[in-house]
Order: structure tokens, then sequence, then C-alpha cells
């Protein structure tokens, strides 16, 4: 057990954590193809460029004494959105490699995922990435690295991803400094799942990390929480492929086959212990992930629903951060109402769903939970307009608020401020992080930041403002439901909860919008823009209409009218049984409205 050693690496996005996970993959001869990010395999993350799902991989390596040590990797993802994979892999590690990019310096996401790794007792190697570019700034990097951490300079290694400088040392100093697991290998076996993928062939492989005990291959063993037994059938070691063993010791980071089929069966954060010899208790792992950000997902033909549901179940195997129920909607029949971390988040598990399971989906405008009291005094949670009580029976509404983190620098820091008040912001503090640089703390209603406001933020920064946030509480707001109708019908996958300053402009911009997007029929279509049974805005799509009197030339004046008045029947006949349809560019369309 002395001689293993598991680690992650965490950063902000696009800091060259994947391109050092291959070095280090390549010096320890652990893969000889030479190929960029090894560690993604998903086709979404080599096209992007970024990392969505954390990997596990084992490497051999022989330290300056001659000593073998077997080391545990595990690549993380960057972005905000997926930090609860961030949480996982640093429940699974001993210590980590703070990963800082040397041309852009301490980002807000560098420093959110340092706390996490210092609330776990992680051990922490500081370490410069890019020192081969041009316009990298080591000397500044590295004081704000001393500034943030309290290390010597001498402590930070500089490396560079391309170029393999600096791999050595790494690996030398996570041999000397990050712990060796500890744990007890007679006492009775604990091990903890840290994540699980579905394989069409062999059924749910779980990945684990053993902290007391150790595990054979056929042995009988029971997930605590969900109190199921299964065989081991086959266990192993996560090489670049699956690598089988006969047995795992304490501190290995392993994976286990016993054909499971039900994704309820396999929690992320669950414990594995043996039949014959059960440990006493659980290990206390991870808190449950709390989604951000709501939104309705509904197949395109009715009868999909079944797959759709199955489709989900997988994909929550491999991203345990994807909560889902069923719900139903007037326009859209039956779908799930799914939980997801961010606005990235809800566009992967899009994109995952079409690609991996053929599903193509309609997404309804997303939307965050808030607490409805009533006049008795109580409270409901509400995910979505369409659930809310009648106006006259609330007492009052509160919204989540988060606390923002944006650091950037200061020639931006006017037009940011701008923007964050336009949110409904109110500022905490604003600090010097190192030169020019600042770090400026909000608090925000999560629901102004949910639609566009990263994007915003990196156009009026020029890409410079990075930004990372973390929930505080639920405070009384003032928001109204803003219903839209289609010729007097609402169509509820449009509706949303808005402020009640926004509520006039943004049914009036809706109603704009929705009038471009919706094709034209044989009758007119009303859009309208309402708050209860008060109209705010409105939009009218003109009719399409036959020219009927064109074969009437000459003659009586009443023959032209007789047509006319004929086709004005037909056309109120229509629309009493026409139905509108919305496309799904409308429904997205509502999403990016500025």
């Amino acid at each position: 057990m002395k001689h293993i050693r598991n680690f992650c690496i965490i950063a902000h996005i696009d800091h060259g954590k994947s391109t050092l996970a291959d070095r280090l993959l390549e010096y320890t001869n652990t893969v000889t193809v030479k190929e960029d990010q090894v560690l993604d395999d998903m086709e979404l993350e080599k096209e992007r460029g970024i990392t969505i799902k954390s990997h596990a991989i084992q490497m051999d390596y022989t330290a300056t004494d001659g000593q073998q040590y077997v080391l545990n990797l595990i690549d993380t993802p960057g972005h905000v959105d997926f930090s609860y994979e961030v949480s996982r892999s640093i429940a699974a590690c001993e210590g980590c490699l703070l990963l800082v990019d040397s041309t852009q310096g301490v980002q807000a996401q560098t420093i959110s995922n340092l706390y996490m790794a210092i609330e776990q007792d992680l051990e922490i190697i500081p370490v410069l990435s890019k020192c081969d570019m041009i316009n990298s700034m080591p000397e500044q990097v590295e004081d704000e690295i001393i500034e943030l951490l309290g290390c010597k300079r001498e402590e930070i290694i500089r490396t560079s991803g391309k170029t393999g400088e600096g791999v050595p040392e790494i690996l030398q100093r996570i041999v000397d400094i990050i712990p060796a697991p500890k744990g007890d290998e007679d006492a009775p076996l604990q091990a903890m799942i840290f994540d699980s993928v579905f394989n069409p062939f062999r059924g749910i492989i779980a990945y684990f990390k053993i902290v007391n005990g150790h595990i054979s291959q056929g042995e009988e063993v029971v997930f605590v929480n969900t109190k199921e037994k299964y065989s081991a059938d086959e266990i192993g070691v996560l090489k670049m492929e699956l690598s089988p063993r006969k047995i795992l010791h304490c501190g290995d980071v392993g994976y286990i086959v016993s054909g499971i089929k039900a994704a309820t069966e396999v929690k992320v954060g669950d414990t594995i212990t043996s039949v014959s010899n059960p440990c006493d208790k659980a290990i206390s792992g991870f808190e449950e992930v709390k989604p951000m950000v709501f939104a309705g997902l509904y197949p395109i033909e009715t009868e999909d629903f079944e797959n759709l549901r199955s489709s989900l179940e997988k994909l929550q195997l491999n991203d345990a951060s994807l909560t889902f129920q069923p719900e139903s909607s007037v326009a859209l029949g039956f779908g799930f109402r799914c939980g997801f971390l961010g606005l990235l988040h809800m566009d992967i598990i899009q994109e995952r769903l079409d690609r991996e399971f053929n599903m193509n989906v309609i997404t309804t405008v997303p939307n965050v939970s808030y607490h409805v009291f009533d006049k008795h005094g109580e409270m409901t949670e509400v995910h979505n307009p369409a659930g809310m009580p009648d106006q006259t029976e609330i007492e009052h509404i509160e919204e989540p608020y988060i606390r923002a983190s944006i650091i950037t620098r200061s020639e931006y820091i006017g037009p940011i401020m701008t923007l964050c008040l336009n949110k409904r912001g109110e500022l905490v503090k604003q600090e010097y992080v190192s030169g020019d640089r600042l770090e400026i703390h909000y608090d925000m209603p999560l629901a102004e930041i949910v639609i566009d406001f990263y994007d915003k933020l990196k156009s009026i920064s020029k890409g410079y403002a990075s930004f990372d946030y973390h929930p505080i509480e639920f405070r009384p707001s003032r928001l109204i439901k803003l219903d839209i109708l289609l010729n007097g019908e609402p169509v509820d996958a449009l509706s949303t909860l808005t402020h009640i300053d926004n509520a006039v402009s943004f049914g009036r911009r809706m109603c704009e919008k929705l009038k471009e997007l919706l094709p034209r029929q044989q009758f007119d279509i009303a859009i309208q823009a309402a708050i209860g049974a008060k109209i705010i805005a409105r939009e009218t799509v003109k009719q399409v209409r036959k020219d009927v009197t064109a074969k009437c030339y000459g003659g009586d004046i009443s023959r032209k009218r007789k047509l006319l008045e004929k086709q004005k029947r037909g056309k109120k006949r229509m629309k009493q049984i026409g139905n509108v349809q919305v496309p799904q560019k409308a429904f997205l369309a509502v999403l990016k409205l500025d």
C-alpha cells in the first residue's frame, strides 16, 4: 500500500489539464500512441476540446531511488457546470496537482476547485502550465500562486504540456509529497463507488476506491445503500482498457463487473462490502447534488416516451448530477422535468441524447426552482411555471440567490458592474488579486444568470473575465408568471416566471420574436403576452390569402363581394378548428432574446 499514490488534476477551463495528463502517461509508458487528449474518449469532448467526464487511469512509475510505484491519475473537467465531477474525483484522492496557466494567471474556477481540495485535506502541488508560450508570464503568475497558497517559490513546478518540460519533476514530487492511502488491509471490505458507466454487453460497470480490506474475483459483495447482493464476476484496474486482476488490495482504484442491469441499482457514493464479512457502516461519501437549472425534455414523437426514460437512466449512470422526473404539458404531451447544473450541462445532455441514444428532443425554456408561500404559510417548491398556484393564493415567492465571484482586469470593471446591476446584482466586496486584476463578489438571483449572463460577461471583457458561483440562500422577490397566448390559448411551454420590473419589456420582446418565427397560416394568429388576465403586449401574424377575385373581371361589384364574403366565412370556420404549431426553434429563440 505504501507504494500507491492517488491524485487528480484540477484547474480552470482550458488551462491544459488533459494535455499534461497525456505527457504523464507517455513518460510512464502507459500509452505509446502520440495522440492529443488521450483520456477524453467521448466524441463531444474531442469536438469541443473540453473535458466533460473525469477519467481515471493507472500508471507504473519507477522513482529515482529505483522503487516501483503505482500512480492512479484522475483527469477532471474545468467548467463550473461539471464541478460535481470534480468533487467526486477529489473524494477518491489523497493529493492533487493545481494547474495554473502561465499566460492567464489564477482564475475563478481555480480558486473554487482549490477550496474543494483543501476541504478534503488533500496535499496540493502547484504547477505552472504553458511555460513555452511567448506570452507566458511565469514570475507574475507565481506571485499570484504564492499569495493564494502561501507556498514557497521553489515549490512551484514550471511545465509545458507541449514540450514535456517539468514532467519528471511532477512525477517525483507526487511520490515524495502525496501520502499513501490510509486503510487496514485486514479489516472488512469497504470500497467507495465514485463513478459508473453503462456497457450494452456487460451491464453496468462501477468504478471504486478500496478504503479498507481487499476484494477477490468471484467474491459475494453487497451494495450498502441499495442492499443488493452481487457476485464480483470480474474485477481489475483501469489502464487504457479495463485490465482484469484476481485480487485488489486496500488503496487500489479499480472496477467491478457483476452483471447489474437496472440503472437505479448503482448509486455514486455508495459503499461496496463483502457478504461474508460486512463492514459496520458505510463511508460518508458525497452530498446529494443540487440541480441549478430546470427544463422540460419532451420526445418529438409521443411513442418515444419510454425510450427517452431508459436513455435518461443510462445517461444518469455516467453523469450523476442529472436528475429527472416525469411531467406532462398541454402543448407537448408527456416528457420529463430535468435538473441540470447549468446551461452548458443542459446543452451537453441534449447532444449526448442525440448522439449516443438517437433521441431527438424538444427542450423548454430553462428556469430555476422557487419557494412559493401561500396565505396559510405553507411552502411548495415550484420547478415549472405551470405548477404555480393561483396569483390570489400566493403570499410571497422566494427565489434562489448565488454568490458570484468574477476575476477580471481593472479596465473592464465598469461594463461588468453595469451588467451585474442590470441583472439585479448587489455588490458584496471587491479586492485586488495582483497587479491590475481584481476579484468582485456579487449576490445575484440565479434566474438572471441562467440564460445568457456568461456569454455577455465573456464578450464585454474580451474573454478576460472568469466566473464562478455557489448558491447561498432563498430571498423574497416580486415575481410574476408571464403567459404567452396564441389565439387566446396559453402555450404552457413558453410561460416563464419573471421579475415584475422586467415583465412588460420581456413580454413585448417575446411577442416580436414569435411573430418572426411562427409560420403564416390560413387565418390570423394573435400572439399575446399576459400577466393573469391583463394583456401587456400583442402582435399579429397575418393570414395567407388566396386572390379569389382574380377570375372576376368586369361585371357587377356584387359578384366580387359575394366571393370575398364566402372566403371570409371559410376563414372564420378555419380559425375555430385550426391550431397553431409552434416550431422547435421558437422555444430556443426565447433563450437568446437579446
